[in-house]
């Protein structure tokens, strides 16, 4: 088996916080009141429309 090189697991996490610390400033930023209020809408729509239209 070939011998696993000591460090390169470093080299190459420190390049992926890099890229995601930059893309940071451009991601839509949403705020988790807005996700859970979504959650909870969704939620009512589905029991809604399970009353409404019985299978």
């Amino acid at each position: 088996m070939p011998k696993q090189k000591k460090g390169e697991g470093f080299h190459s996490a420190a390049g992926l916080i890099r890229y995601f610390d930059s893309e940071d400033d451009k991601a839509l930023k949403i705020p988790p009141w807005f996700v859970i209020g979504l959650c909870i809408v969704v939620s009512a729509v589905v029991i809604v429309a399970e009353v409404l239209y019985p299978t």
